[in-house]
């Protein structure tokens, strides 16, 4: 049967409560697979595995659990291994790696920062920066509107407009935040956002981070700054070749 991954922490981690149950319906039993100095937090995986609202929370409650006790290096949902013997090979494999992971991101987490623009208050503003967008559509409204041709024009200036103040936007909210971060992993590109950033933050310093997303929005009130955190720190593990060996991709998304 293959093997489900949640996280990997060291060996010497606390055990996990006997009855803790993972993924899968009816929950499968969480088990710790050790190897050297390194263990993994696995349990059987579900033939029929899906990311399903209630496996999502499950995986994260074991990642929860496990937290509680030390550094876990958190796996994204759906990493699945052929057998425990192919995870204890890459813990032996990779141990240099897991072990330098594990010393960084002790006593760390992350927040996720996304942003994007309130779209009137966004208008608004490229209006009132420029005073030659600001001329041609006084000069449309004084000529009943303008003509199609000037009306194209005023409306390719303004989506240029906001397209160069998303990229500046998209900037100023990396570098206000990245003082206040240990590290910072940059997401991907989407049409639903114009930044999509990871923090690493001291646990001890995540008022300081927080008051710094407070600063920026005080600062850009065009913006709509969603924050999501703390979490495991899925974005800082660089688990690149050393990522369990038939493992899937994690997702964020719940089906229905």
């Amino acid at each position: 049967m293959s093997t489900y991954v949640y996280g990997i922490t060291a060996a010497s981690h606390p055990s996990l409560p006997e009855d803790m149950g993972g993924v899968g319906q009816p929950p499968r039993p969480v088990r710790i697979l050790k190897e050297g100095e390194l263990a993994a937090v696995v349990s059987d995986a579900p033939e029929d595995l899906r990311p399903k609202r209630r496996e999502l929370l499950a995986h994260q409650s074991v990642l929860a659990e496990a937290g509680g006790g030390g550094c876990v290096l958190p796996m994204r949902f759906g990493s699945v291994a052929p057998d425990d013997d192919t995870i204890s090979g890459v813990l032996a494999e990779r141990a240099e790696h897991y072990l330098e992971r594990l010393r960084t991101l002790d006593g760390k987490v992350e927040y996720n920062v996304k942003a994007t623009h309130d779209e009137q208050a966004v208008l608004h503003r490229v209006m009132s920066e420029s005073p030659e967008l600001r001329a041609l559509a006084e000069a449309n409204r004084e000529a009943g509107g303008g003509t199609y041709e000037q009306r194209l024009q005023l409306g390719e200036m303004v989506a240029n407009a906001v397209k160069a103040r998303e990229s500046e936007d998209a900037v100023d909210v990396q570098h206000t935040l990245e003082p206040t971060a240990a590290a910072v992993s940059v997401g991907p590109e989407s049409t639903g956002w114009l930044a999509n950033v990871s923090f690493l933050v001291d646990r001890d310093s995540s008022e300081n981070f927080l008051a710094a997303v407070e600063q920026l929005r005080k600062g850009h009130p065009h913006l709509d700054v969603r924050v999501n955190g703390p979490l495991p720190p899925y974005s800082f593990v660089e688990p690149g070749p050393a990522e369990p060996a038939g493992s899937t991709a994690g997702t964020d998304t719940a089906e229905e």
